[in-house]
This record gives C-alpha cells, sequence and structure tokens, in this order.
C-alpha cells in the first residue's frame, strides 16, 4: 500500500476513487477550492463533475498541500493552465525523488510548452511519469474497464507506477516516449473539438472519420516535428485517446464543439461546459505549427473558428476546397 496524494478535483476524484477502492492505498484528495471540499464532504461525491460516484470514508480531503510532503507518490490532475502554478506550491513541501503522475493533457498556451517541460523547470526534485490514454473520469470512477500509457524517462518509476495502478479493471502499459504521449493526449482535445462542431452542423459519420483520420495525420506530423516516435500515436494515447474524445458525450471538448456548430460563441461554449482543453490547446498547436513551418489545416481551420471569428461554414468549404493531393504526400 503506497501513500498518494491526488491534486484536482475533478478527474482526480475518480482516480483517488479508483486507487482505493481496488488497491487500498491511502488516498488524500486536494482541491485548492475549499467550497469543492466542503461539498464532497458534505455530500459523499463530486455532485458537479462526478454524480453517483461515491468517495468512500477512507478517503482524506483537504485543502492544505503541505500533505504532499510525506506522499510516496503525487498525482496531478490538474489543468493545464494551473499545472505552473500547482508546481509552485507543491515546490516547498516535496521531498527529493518524489515520483509525479501527471494525468493532465495540454500544452502550455504561452511558451507552447509540454507539461513535462513544466514539471522539470518547476519541480527538478522529483521524478516525472506522465500517465494518458482513452479515460474519461465518469469511466474510471465506476472502475469500468480502461487501459491508459505510463511514460517517463525513468523506466524504474514507469514500472511502479504500473504496479501501483494496475488493477483488474484499470491497466496500464509502458512507453518510453513522453513528447508522443503528451502530445497524443494533448492534440486530440483539438480534433475533438471540431469534430463536435461537426455534430452540431448535423454532419454525419462520414465527416467525423475524416476528421479523425486527418487529425491523427497532423498529430504525427507535428509529433515527427517535436522528437515523438510516429507509431506511439498508433497506440492507446494517439488513436485511442482520439476515438474516445471524439465520439463521447463525456468529452467536454466534443459538447463545447457541439454548442460552437449549433451557432454558439466559441466563449460562450467554454463557459456553458467547463473546462475544454482543446479550445487553450488550439492556440498552441497552430502556434506550434507555425513555429516549425508545419501545414496543419484542420488546426489552422479551428484556429480561425476559434479566435478570429470565422464563419464555421465558410472554413468546412474552405477546406473541401483545398487543393487535390496525394493522401501521403509530405505536406497534405
Amino acid at each position: 500500500m503506497a501513500k498518494i496524494t491526488v491534486l484536482g478535483g475533478g478527474f482526480g476524484t475518480a482516480l483517488a476513487v479508483m486507487l482505493y477502492t481496488t488497491q487500498q492505498h491511502d488516498i488524500t484528495l486536494w482541491s485548492a477550492i475549499p467550497e469543492e471540499i466542503e461539498a464532497m464532504r458534505r455530500d459523499g461525491e463530486q455532485k458537479e463533475k462526478l454524480p453517483g460516484v461515491k468517495i468512500p470514508d477512507g478517503i482524506s480531503l483537504t485543502t492544505d498541500i503541505s500533505v504532499v510532503e510525506s506522499s510516496d507518490l503525487v498525482l496531478f490532475a490538474i489543468p493545464s493552465a494551473f499545472v505552473r502554478s500547482t508546481c509552485q506550491k507543491v515546490a516547498p513541501y516535496l521531498k527529493e525523488e518524489t515520483v509525479l503522475v501527471n494525468v493532465g493533457k495540454g500544452i502550455e498556451e504561452e511558451s507552447y510548452k509540454l507539461m513535462s517541460t513544466v514539471f522539470a523547470e518547476e519541480l527538478p526534485q522529483a521524478v516525472y511519469v506522465v500517465l494518458t490514454g482513452p479515460s474519461h473520469a465518469e469511466e474510471v470512477g465506476r472502475n469500468i474497464p480502461t487501459s491508459v500509457v505510463a511514460a517517463s524517462s525513468n523506466r524504474m518509476a514507469a514500472y511502479l507506477v504500473q504496479e501501483w495502478f494496475s488493477s483488474s479493471t484499470f491497466r496500464v502499459y509502458i512507453n518510453d516516449d513522453i513528447t508522443g504521449c503528451e502530445l497524443g493526449g494533448a492534440l486530440k482535445n483539438v480534433i475533438a473539438l471540431s469534430a463536435g462542431i461537426s455534430d452540431g452542423l448535423g454532419y454525419g459519420d462520414n465527416t467525423k472519420a475524416m476528421l479523425m483520420t486527418r487529425g491523427l495525420h497532423e498529430i504525427e506530423r507535428l509529433g515527427s516535428a517535436l522528437g515523438a516516435r510516429a507509431n506511439t500515436f498508433a497506440g492507446l494515447t494517439g488513436i485511442g485517446d482520439l476515438i474516445v474524445t471524439c465520439t463521447s458525450m463525456h468529452s467536454r471538448n466534443r459538447r463545447a464543439g457541439i454548442l460552437i456548430g449549433q451557432g454558439i460563441s466559441p466563449a460562450d461554449a467554454v463557459k456553458q461546459v467547463g473546462t475544454v482543453e482543446g479550445y487553450y490547446c488550439c492556440s498552441a498547436a497552430y502556434g506550434l505549427a507555425k513555429r516549425y513551418d508545419i501545414e496543419m489545416p484542420l488546426t489552422t481551420a479551428l484556429y480561425q473558428i476559434l479566435y478570429q471569428n470565422a464563419d464555421v461554414r465558410e472554413v468546412v468549404q474552405n477546406l473541401m476546397a483545398r487543393p487535390k493531393k496525394h493522401e501521403y504526400e509530405k505536406l497534405v
């Protein structure tokens, strides 16, 4: 049994419940929002984000970040926009060589840095592992069979996470490609937002299949430029995460996209749905494409919709009217 602190009351709650009920770890769940912790203590569940998923009495709930000091492992389930600031809060209390597991999927918006770089800059004394793949909180918290990938430059840390997290309903594979795993988890949100817009416009399965397939091509292209391995995107953190996020109503990115396709402004759609990582990741992906001179038509089209007030249907027509090319031409 390990002493694990989970940071974040959304997906973090689902993982805390899963780790406690399947592995009997000593779990403390932290949130920066006092009202969130009080509501969970009162209701015995996270009613807003995970209704019906009961939080066992054995899980400690706190707003005191110093609890990480006595932890064997600290799990970050924090939206990417708040990862750096949360790392800075954790830093004074973190022991040397503590294993950090990040399940957040995003790219830092202004710097275009992957989360592994943010953690290395803010918490260099720790050992970093990214845990990613098709894993909706609504299903993980109910112990519905799920499989993900643990990636780290420290193979022993990845194996430790595999051992501590694996159960009869949660299977963990090992991968050495941190860049590929993080990019797959982040960029699929951009494509899922696009897939939601397609649904909101009333388009069909053909359109969604096109978006997912060509979207994966864009992810692979940017990933290769950043040093990722192409075969990573054929796995759980690539096509696996892309499938689940583009097709499920659990996906906040897809739900926000549906609203945009129905005529709601992007800002209002994000406000209605909550945390929509694809909204912010699109800006970073667009910036990276410019930096590395990579053509990413779907990402560019979504950027125009989200940030340049482009007409959605006109953007679609422009995409369909692009020059005819070979499917695997270098620039497609």
